[in-house]
């Protein structure tokens, strides 16, 4: 039988291992995510970076194929025009030869020199042609430019849109991270949350007897007297036996809490509107409240609390609970809290 009872207390010994272990995997879970997060979105950053370069030179090519473009068009142009009147300036001259031969056949005595004139004729005629040609064979040179011209945008175009397409790709991928990043986000604060009311259940258990040790909001709250005396940083005899319990109770929260979790907890000193009375060391509120959390640290981590897990502030008479000049209010806002926050 006494055989028997070890091992159930074995057995019951080796829960809490396993869901440590557990707790660690989930957090290592999440560091994984979240180094995969900052990853992607370095690679996204780098490809959305060199996306824009090339959209910008696409833009720059578009830009001067445009003017070229617009330059080859103007020139058609002038060409055109030019044809044209080389056309008409043929079109007369031809005229210009007929009505010579048909001068020539009924003036026999002026053939030599409307001969010389047909001959010079001729060659103009000729010139004329040869500019003719040289013109349309320009035409042609530029309707194959501009086919080229026209086929460059295209692919730009096409490089454009894939580009969109593979920036809205790259968005959706961004959005799907940040949405996991924001759940995992959002688990280790319910996690915290939760280890924040175990602990205040544990203190509540631990300190239930006394009435002015209170709950407020998300604070645990000492009221100066039960662990100094008026004006002084010096924790008594009943406050270090209440500081005994919560050093307890804060070394067996933070065996429970994963080490993933960077957590704090937050000891403050509040007085009183009152100023200090005689010429002792300290010399005003703020001194007093920053002395006095400071005092609960350091018997908070004598009593063996990792002093990594535990901040000090000091805020005077300037949060008060309770507003007013009444030894109840003075009373109520005279007080040491504790939060267990993260860092």
């Amino acid at each position: 039988m006494a055989g028997l009872r070890a091992r159930r207390r074995n057995v019951g010994t080796d829960y809490w291992p396993g869901f440590v272990d557990a707790m660690a995997t989930l957090l290592l879970v999440i560091i994984f995510l979240l180094s995969i997060f900052m990853l992607a979105q370095f690679f996204l950053s780098q490809q959305i970076s060199g996306r824009d370069a090339v959209l910008n030179r696409l833009n720059a090519q578009i830009s001067e194929l445009t003017e070229l473009l617009a330059l080859e068009r103007a020139a058609s142009n002038e060409l055109e025009d030019t044809i044209s009147g080389l056309q008409a300036s043929l079109g007369d001259a031809t005229s210009e030869r007929d009505r010579l031969l048909s001068l020539l056949e009924s003036q026999s005595g002026e053939a030599d020199a409307a001969g010389g004139r047909a001959a010079r004729l001729e060659n103009l005629l000729d010139e004329e042609q040869q500019v003719s040609q040289r013109a349309l064979a320009q035409v042609e040179l530029l309707n194959q430019q501009i086919s080229a011209l026209r086929r460059q945008i295209a692919a730009a175009n096409a490089a454009l849109e894939a580009a969109e397409a593979k920036e809205t790709e790259s968005q959706a991928k961004i959005a799907s991270l940040g949405r996991r990043l924001n759940a995992a986000l959002v688990q280790r604060v319910q996690e915290l949350s939760r280890y924040r009311s175990d602990f205040f259940g544990r203190l509540r258990e631990i300190l239930s007897q006394r009435s002015d040790i209170q709950v407020v909001g998300d604070r645990f709250v000492f009221q100066s007297e039960v662990l100094f005396d008026s004006g002084s940083e010096e924790i008594n005899e009943a406050g270090r036996q209440e500081l005994d319990k919560l050093a307890e109770a804060i070394q067996e929260l933070s065996v429970q809490i994963p080490e993933e979790i960077n957590w704090v907890l937050r000891v403050d000193g509040h007085t009183d509107a009152r100023p200090l009375s005689g010429t002792g060391r300290l010399r005003n509120n703020w001194e007093l409240s920053a002395a006095r959390a400071i005092s609960v640290v350091r018997y908070l981590i004598d009593q063996g609390v990792d002093p990594q897990r535990l901040v000090a502030a000091g805020f005077g008479e300037f949060r008060p609970l309770e507003d007013g000049e009444t030894p109840e209010a003075y009373a109520k806002n005279r007080r040491i809290e504790l939060k267990l926050t993260e860092r």
